[in-house]
This record gives C-alpha cells, structure tokens and sequence, in this order.
C-alpha cells in the first residue's frame, strides 16, 4: 500500500495494490502498521459507518467540536470528490483544504485527522461511502460549515448549480464564525 501526504500533510492518501484477474480482484483496504508509519499516529478506529448517496448530494463539512474524529474514509460504489478543512487555529494551514477523488475504481482511502472538518460531492450515479472514525458519534457535538463558504472557497467539481443537501448543511456557519479547535 502506497501512502501519499498532500498538500496538508497531516491528510494522507493511500492506494492499494489490486491483485485482479479473471477471476476478480484482492487488496488489503486496512494495514494498521501501514497506517501508523505513514502518519505517525496510533489510532484504535471504534466505529465504521456506511452512507449511500445519489449523484450530486453534498455532505459537510462536519466535525465535533468535542470527541473530535479522525476519519479514514474510502469508496465501495461510484465515485466522489473528498475534502479536508483544517480548522486547528494554530496551525500553518489553518482555513485551507485538500481534496481527492476517491472511486470504486481507485480504491483509495483518505485520512481525515482530527481537527478537520470534512465533506464530499457525489460525482457518480449513486455512491456508497465508508469510513472509520477515531471516537464515537456525539449529535450534540456535531458542528458543519457551510459548503460553499467563500473564504474556503472550495472549487467543487458540481454539474449542477446546487448540490442537493441536507437541511443542517444547507445551514452551516460560514467559517469565520464557526467554532475552531485550538
């Protein structure tokens, strides 16, 4: 497995190698030392989450506040266009993101650390998204900043003018007002 800093360091992309033949395919989607050598960090994943969404739904950006989550997400079905904001106020990259395609046909996988509010755009017909997540879900700690937030200024690959979202994305903060972690 082949892993990959960005832009942002701290968000690192990995690809796997496929062994494929008639008969199918194989590939390790998860290798824990893999993991900790390419980010540095021990991390126990205590909650794996799956999502289906249709072409054009946007989801984010989230994170908790509190119980904030580090996120490994991948693509089972379809395809989409992954984000990381990092929203650590002391960072050097404090308000920039990275993005990624991530498919059924790349399998790649993003790491999105704690500290980062995330979000991605169906690209394809229908997407089935999966991830692990450092620590548990807390609703009361759910924060999201507006998507389209023009101090972000995300460049979205959107087909459409607006992408279909849910209504507590639709009303994000814009970042200037949203809660930072430190």
């Amino acid at each position: 497995m082949q892993a990959t800093k960005l832009e942002i360091p701290e968000v690192v992309l990995f690809e796997p190698k496929v062994f494929g033949d008639e008969r199918g395919f194989f590939f390790e989607s998860f290798n824990n030392r893999v993991f900790e050598q390419a980010t540095g960090l021990k991390r126990n994943f205590v909650q794996d989450n799956h999502s289906r969404s249709a072409k054009n739904v946007l989801r984010g950006l989230h994170y908790q506040i509190q119980h904030s989550q580090g996120k490994l997400v991948r693509v089972i079905r379809g395809e989409v266009f992954d984000v990381a904001v990092d929203i650590r106020k002391s960072s050097p990259t404090f308000g920039r993101w990275v993005g990624a395609y991530l498919s059924e046909e790349n399998k790649r996988q993003l790491w999105v650390p704690e500290g980062f509010a995330h979000g991605f755009l169906v690209l394809s017909d229908m997407a089935e998204f999966l991830y692990k997540t450092s620590d548990f879900w807390y609703p009361e700690y759910e924060r999201s900043i507006l998507w389209n937030d023009p101090t972000i200024a995300i460049a979205w690959p959107l087909e459409a003018q607006t992408p279909l979202l849910a209504a507590k994305d639709a009303a994000g903060a814009l970042f200037e007002k949203a809660e930072y972690f430190a």
